[in-house]
């Protein structure tokens, strides 16, 4: 029982599980699909303020006849990052409530990287009392790592301050992404690592191997999401790792991770969305759909639900929560099959979702961050021609990594440009947090981009301006919309605004309700495809907002230049013939 809860609650619950008085609800007829005892049982589950509290028969105020449906637990998604889905957390929790998902742990370091701890107390009052719980983790990583300005820094005391003021909301310690710190023995990272001792730590480690993956374990970071490869993940596994396989709009690692997950190795694993495009969200669903696809791919219906809900419940100590059982919450589905997994009612806390009311926040929106230093002009965004050859970024389709492509450049009047026929943009990376004026410039290769350009806030981690285009007129036009807008998206062309999306929490969310939001990526998606090839990205926006993202290999553009995240270091964008 909660603490905060009383002796009568305690006292009613018990006489609805002796049977000595009638239930809120009782759901008859059900299948029940329990990750406790790994079976498919029928049985009548009754529910008591808001927890289960029985299996059989009795009295009750709303009886639900299942018909012989499955009756599975609600969904737990145990990475994602709110604000990537471009919606605030009201809006969030409407989208994804109908698909089953009964709880997130979610990290924000997106918003943290804008607007450091104001951010983060934003998302947990506009969180606050909504029927899909809301649980976050600290950032490790604000900012990222010097190789990019982000607008805040969080120090090892702000972990140890927000997980003692929050210790209900906030779990642990969010992705450790700068493994080589951890690795090396960096004295800011182990601080903030013994900051959060005795509280989960999230590991974020792509490719790490060997020696180097020993020392990251043995500092503590207890699971991983990064694994793109199946032997990466089975080197992971059997350090102790919890794998969480994601499977968002552009990081797509199911299909491959899957055939590693066994009946003995199952509890290690978890089904995660990280980040999550809202067209996907209203199209396709959230972690329904990822189990869904699981069972598509030959895991057994029981074990797929498992790693979506138990699994990450026991991983993040959520007591009571993530299954159907006597004393946890009462958060379940009633599907049709365990093929489609179409849902017909979704039950949150023991109230079906109809009879909720989600809370607005909107009044709690954060001012505007959009600071960009000096007179940004066309001759800003000119590249003088110092070499023959020049690295480009180049986009791996489903994947946030990126490769390095060493081409011929292309150059006009001493000037290296894009050049569309070979599928290269020009690619721009402008600081908007600090006024310092900087701004990194390169290439890109994979958004098959004909003329014209696109321009967006949401750039991980330290979400900067970032700008691709075929000519420097129509680049200097977006950026300038979202500087006017305070941030979003904008796609241009021969000097006109084709399509604009804006953002102004922070410049990585909207206010505006799920219909809204998609309705205005519908049309994005459309002008994107007027200035590009019928092959573009899927999910174009989402994919260049990777591209600085210098915590993720190969080669990433920032406000400070290129860099090398194999080695993290900084390198020239010409290289000697």
């Amino acid at each position: 029982m909660p603490e905060s809860e009383s002796l009568d609650v305690c006292r009613q619950r018990l006489a609805v599980a002796r049977g000595d008085a009638p239930a809120d609800v009782l759901v008859k007829n059900a299948r029940v699909l329990n990750v406790l005892s790994g079976e498919i049982h029928e049985a009548d589950v009754a529910v008591a303020a808001g927890l289960v509290v029985g299996f059989s028969g009795r009295e009750a105020r709303q009886v639900v006849d299942a018909g012989g449906r499955y009756l599975c637990p609600g969904f737990i998604d145990g990475h994602i990052h709110i604000e990537s889905t471009l919606l605030s957390p009201p809006v969030f929790a409407q989208a994804v409530a109908p698909h089953g998902t009964c709880a997130v742990i979610s990290d924000p370091h997106e918003i943290a990287n804008v607007l450091g701890l104001s951010g983060i107390e934003y998302m947990l009052a506009c969180s606050r009392d909504l029927p899909v719980t809301c649980y976050f983790m600290m950032p490790s990583c604000v900012p990222a790592t010097t190789m990019a300005t982000s607008g805040a820094r969080l120090g090892a005391v702000d972990v140890g301050a927000m997980l003692a003021r929050y210790p209900d909301r906030i779990l642990g310690l969010a992705e450790v992404m700068n493994y080589p710190g951890v690795v090396a023995g960096d004295e800011d990272m182990l601080r903030k690592l013994r900051a959060a001792r005795g509280k989960v730590i999230d590991g974020h480690a792509p490719g790490l191997t060997g020696r180097a993956l020993d020392a990251y374990v043995t500092a503590g970071p207890g699971s991983d999401h990064e694994c793109t490869e199946l032997e990466e993940a089975r080197e992971k596994l059997r350090r102790g790792l919890h794998i969480m396989i994601r499977q968002g709009s552009t990081e797509q690692n199911l299909d491959t991770l899957i055939p590693l997950v066994t009946a003995e190795n199952a509890a290690q694993f978890s089904l995660v969305s990280d980040d999550r495009d809202p067209v996907d969200l209203s199209r396709e669903g959230h972690l329904n759909a990822l189990v869904r696809q699981a069972v598509s791919r030959g895991v057994p219906p029981l074990r797929a639900v498992a790693m979506a809900s138990i699994n990450p419940a026991r991983y993040f100590g959520l007591r009571r929560r993530g299954a159907v059982a006597p004393g946890y919450r009462a958060d379940f589905l009633l599907v049709d099959d365990l093929e489609s997994f179409a849902i017909s009612e979704v039950f949150l806390a023991g109230r079906s979702l109809n009879d909720w009311e989600f809370a607005d926040h909107s009044c709690l929106t954060p001012p505007r961050a959009m600071r960009v230093g000096g007179e940004l002009t066309e001759a800003s965004l000119a590249i003088p021609a110092k070499g023959a050859r020049c690295r480009v970024i180049g986009l791996v389709p489903g994947q946030i990594v990126t490769e390095e492509r060493l081409v011929d450049a292309s150059v006009r009047d001493g000037l290296a440009v894009a050049d569309p026929s070979r599928d290269i943009a020009k690619l721009a990376v402008i600081e908007r947090h600090k006024a310092t004026g900087n701004l990194g410039l390169g290439f890109v290769s994979g958004l098959k981009l004909t003329r014209g350009a696109v321009a967006g806030t949401v750039a991980h981690d330290a979400h900067n301006l970032i700008v691709a285009g075929v000519g420097d007129a129509d680049m200097l036009l977006a950026a300038r919309t979202l500087m006017v807008s305070g941030g979003g998206f904008a796609v241009v062309a021969d000097g006109k605004v084709l399509a604009q999306v804006r953002l102004p929490v922070a410049g990585l969310m909207s206010d505006a309700p799920l219909e809204v939001v998609t309705g205005q990526l519908k049309a994005l998606a459309a002008a994107y495809r007027q200035v590009s090839t019928t092959d573009a990205p899927e999910h174009p926006f989402m994919a260049m907002s990777f591209l600085s993202l210098e915590v993720i290999p190969t080669l990433k553009l920032t406000d400070q230049g290129l860099f090398d995240v194999t080695s993290f270091s900084r390198v020239g964008l010409f290289v000697e013939a």
